[in-house]
């Protein structure tokens, strides 16, 4: 059995060994979830969101598979964080050419040490 983790690192798949009439085979493996059908019930916005990573989960009752949540044809995982080039694209089309204008020479050099203690104008 593999482990959490090594799921976790793995994705969807493994990279496994396989032994068949005494020849050593790797091959790629796919590992699926499996939850039972009241976990599945109590957790469905999180099989979701793996189903959406491209992961197939089996859900059983009393040990045996019930039914596969399975990812559409052709599913790409969703990447995380920012779209760029979006972005970008966006700001073009509103007429932005450079997002930053200008920035001072000295914006990165450090403050002076009475800075916080100098009165507001």
């Amino acid at each position: 059995m593999i482990s959490e983790r090594a799921r976790r690192k793995a994705g969807p798949f493994a990279w496994c060994p396989a032994i068949v009439d005494g020849f050593t085979l790797r091959a790629y493996v796919s590992i699926m979830k499996t939850v039972s059908i009241r976990e599945a019930q109590d957790r469905f916005d999180e099989l979701a969101q793996d189903v959406e990573q491209v992961e197939t989960v089996t859900v059983t009752r009393d040990g045996r598979p019930v039914f596969d949540l399975v990812p559409r044809e052709g599913a790409v995982p969703k990447k995380g964080g920012f779209d760029w080039e979006a972005g970008q694209a966006y700001l073009r089309s509103i007429g932005v050419t450079d997002p930053f204008p200008y920035i001072a020479d000295d914006f990165d050099d450090p403050l002076p040490e009475d800075f916080l203690l100098q009165p507001l104008p």
